[in-house]
């Protein structure tokens, strides 16, 4: 087996070997940091490279399993995104404010990933303060797509992304606040969900507190189950989450390739408002009838609730005000200029505004609850272009159409973060350009297992993990 085939197992397989003795955790983790470093010149995916600690960690995976007490991730080689806090390990969120800023605790997540057993490699690249959908940022510089240099791999996980796809270990963490799961995993051809809202506990808050959610990034439908079993479940320290451990994993082992009972299922091409690349359409389109074939009963069909746009900047902007309050002038000029501009706009609103939000969001969360209570599952594009240029805040077109500001070159994504509903990208195809192309599979509140099986499903009938960027 070469290095490359070894470091893209998936992480079930790595733990399967590991329980055979056919594989150590010290050889995937010492395969995996010599990837690390021969690639992070070309798509500089992490911030930070925990080598002496992730081999520790790996030869205690490797006591562990010889001695019977390997936990569920015990061996995986695993990355955290750089927003959240590790003990020990700089934690720089993108931001010179952070740049030497090294936690003395552990982020709940961090705390079960590692308690499961899984090797820490390092931080993940992220704009500052993940407030875009790019990864770039003046501490660690610019992050790329692993299967096109010079094209951004999204944001705001988007090394966790580039990582993934890479080779660079088979799980990482991210955060979603508006799409930041869903969009590095739609441009980087990986599968990532975001889970229900509150599923994972979140501390500290994020800055938008009511939309940002935690959940897995791999290649794989059933790693991501893997993960998300040791990630979901309460935590004092997070008022909004809930739910008691879950098993993920189990129901996806012997799942049936089609639905036992009729699911009904919806596929909304455009959500009713949102322009999209034409390839995009067409391989979406294509993904959405193979849902058909799969025994789903697929129609066309779109909340009609408009654009939520409005409601979520207030919220956004606010939330990031809220994060500086009182020393922003003084901070101002050692903030990314985008973000400084988000700061700016939440002083042009009132306390009346941000109360209008709240209950609009309400309103929005109402409209998709009656619109899912006619069906199971809601299918869109989870992009509506592929990878646009690294380094750009933001693309300014679809094909021939002039993009508003904000974040109309998402629509896909946000609407759900207001809703709080399971969704999830799948690599659906690529472009004549070789650009990945997801699919997004949207689920009822707090259905994640039913948005998980979908995607696996879909998965075995179409599978991606074979597909590999050319960097070797």
């Amino acid at each position: 087996m070469t290095c490359a085939e070894l470091c893209y197992l998936p992480a079930l397989e790595l733990r399967d070997r590991y329980r055979r003795r056919e594989l150590s955790p010290v050889e995937v983790t010492e395969a995996v940091l010599d990837r690390v470093d021969r690639l992070q010149p070309r798509l500089n995916a992490f911030v930070t490279v925990t080598r002496g600690s992730a081999l520790e960690q790996a030869r205690a995976a490797e006591r562990a399993w010889r001695d019977g007490s390997a936990g569920p991730l015990a061996g995986i080689p695993l990355s955290i995104k750089d927003l959240v806090p590790t003990r020990g390990v700089r934690t720089t969120m993108g931001s010179l404010l952070h740049a030497d800023w090294v936690p003395d605790f552990d982020a709940p997540v961090v705390e079960r990933l590692l308690g499961a057993g899984a090797v820490l490699l390092g931080k993940t690249n992220t704009p500052e303060f993940g407030w875009k959908g790019e990864t770039s940022n003046r501490v660690s510089g610019t992050s790329h797509n692993p299967w096109r240099h010079g094209r951004t791999p999204g944001g705001s996980s988007g090394g966790a992304a580039a990582a993934v796809a890479a080779g660079l270990g088979p799980l990482a963490q991210g955060s979603d606040g508006a799409g930041s799961i869903r969009i590095p995993s739609c441009f980087s051809g990986i599968f990532g969900i975001k889970p229900s809202f509150g599923l994972v506990p979140q501390y500290p808050a994020s800055a938008v507190e009511l939309l940002s959610h935690v959940g897995p990034m791999t290649r794989t439908v059933r790693d991501a189950a893997l993960m998300l079993g040791v990630m979901a479940g309460a935590d004092p320290r997070d008022p909004h989450s809930w739910s008691p451990p879950c098993d993920y994993l189990a129901p996806l082992q012997d799942a049936p390739e089609q639905p036992a009972e009729p699911v009904r299922v919806a596929w909304s091409p455009d959500l009713g408002t949102a322009t999209v690349d034409p390839e995009v359409a067409r391989l979406t389109a294509a993904a959405a009838q193979r849902f058909g074939e799969l025994g789903y009963e697929v129609e066309e069909a779109s909340p009609d609730l408009g654009d939520p746009w409005e409601l979520l900047n207030v919220l956004w902007c606010v939330g990031e005000a809220g994060v500086h309050g009182d020393r922003f002038p003084a901070v101002r000029d050692r903030l990314d200029p985008g973000l400084a501009a988000i700061v700016d706009t939440a002083h042009q609103y009132s306390a009346l505004d941000l109360a209008a939000a709240l209950r609009a969001r309400l309103d929005y969360y109402h409209g998709m609850r009656e619109f899912m209570a006619l069906y199971e599952l809601l299918l869109t594009p989870a992009m509506p272009l592929p990878a646009f240029d690294a380094g750009l805040d933001k693309p300014d077109r679809i094909g021939e159409t002039t993009l508003d500001a904000g974040l109309s070159w998402t629509p896909f994504t946000y609407p759900f973060n207001i809703s709080g509903q399971p969704a999830a990208s799948v690599p659906c195809g690529f472009t004549a350009a070789g650009l990945p192309v997801g699919l997004q599979i949207v689920g009822r509140r707090h259905a994640d297992g039913t948005v998980l099986a979908a995607a696996a499903a879909f998965e075995a009938a179409c599978p991606w993990a074979q597909h590999r960027p050319p960097l070797d």
